[in-house]
């Protein structure tokens, strides 16, 4: 960089930060710049290689300590002045501005890789401390593109298949690897169908770490109960009196006990009736049980059975539930 340029370029409007910025503020901003321009990012834009040259070379001045000193003075003394190839009147005062450039430049004090060469990876002045932001940190740092942060390995996955019991109450599966090794998987209560557990370092290893083991987890169906969220849901099938009359009948639970619940008179079959707290337990909440009444209709009749089936359907003749369908059913 000629000497003239350092009176020429405003490294602080390159940059975007104030004539008083800190050196966090410089950083950020050079590392803000430095990726939108790169010119691997930026392939045959020779604006943004023009603009990543520039950013470079004012970071390279503004984040040494010394050389902002340097920079600030020389640009107080504003533009005027100018310089040639020898000291003034041709005999090389000492202290002359071309000393204090030459110094500034390593024009008169040896080669200065800083601020004036070129690196091995062909740009000038990426400083070290940025050599990870873009793969670099070595011979041709730039050649092989944008290089990302070192992660941690991939993920695996697996499936595994619990009972009913197991997902509403929790368990451990053990699942084998190829290597022989087990890996036990505790499965939290309440787990639905599909959901995945996480096992902590049981996945690939990678540079940063080791990723982990994702498993899904499958649930058997039951014959008698049924899930619906936190929520289980049962048939119970009563007899015409109960349903007619009324009872109290008892209703297995998810904990094996027989609960009591009230059937009201006059309930029909297919009406669902709710067992509060009585459903599926887990660390935030209960589910209901909700019981389903199936009203059961007697498929061989006794002769007094018979009779008084016959009896009570004299009493109720003039009860005609399908009187409202052709209402219902006009179009």
């Amino acid at each position: 960089m000629a000497s003239q340029d350092w009176v020429d370029k405003d490294f602080y409007k390159i940059l975007g930060v104030s004539k008083d910025a800190s050196d966090v503020d410089i950083k950020k901003a050079y590392r803000k710049l430095a990726r939108k321009h790169h010119p691997d990012q930026n392939q045959g834009d020779a604006g943004s290689e023009r603009m990543f040259k520039d950013v470079s070379e004012a970071y390279s001045v503004l984040s040494d300590a010394e050389e902002r000193q340097q920079y600030d003075a020389i640009r107080a003394m504003g533009g005027g002045a100018r310089f040639s190839a020898g000291g003034a009147g041709g005999g090389g005062q000492a202290g002359g501005f071309e000393d204090v450039f030459g110094n500034l430049f390593g024009q008169g004090a040896g080669p200065r890789t800083r601020s004036g060469a070129r690196g091995s990876n062909g740009y000038s002045n990426l400083p070290p401390e940025f050599a990870d932001l873009f793969g670099g940190g070595g011979a041709g740092g730039f050649s092989g593109g944008f290089q990302p942060p070192a992660r941690k390995g991939a993920d695996r996955t697996a499936s595994t298949t619990i009972s009913f019991a197991g997902a509403i109450r929790g368990t451990t599966v053990g699942l084998r690897e190829p290597s022989g090794e087990q890996i036990d998987v505790r499965i939290p209560a309440g787990i639905k169908e599909g959901q995945k557990v996480r096992v902590r370092g049981k996945g690939q290893t990678g540079p940063a770490g080791t990723g982990d083991l994702m498993v899904t987890v499958h649930i058997k169906d039951h014959p008698f109960f049924q899930r619906d969220g936190d929520n289980i849901r049962v048939h119970v099938p009563v007899t015409f009196p109960e349903a007619a009359l009324g009872a109290q009948i008892e209703v297995p639970t998810l904990s094996g006990d027989l609960v009591k619940m009230k059937v009201p008179a006059g309930t029909p079959s297919g009406r669902t009736l709710r067992l509060k707290g009585r459903g599926v337990s887990t660390a935030k909440a209960a589910g209901d049980l909700l019981v389903t009444i199936d009203v059961v209709v007697p498929q061989n009749l006794s002769k007094e059975a018979a009779a008084a089936v016959e009896a009570f359907a004299k009493a109720t003749a003039d009860a005609d539930p399908r009187g409202t369908l052709a209402e219902k059913a006009r179009l």
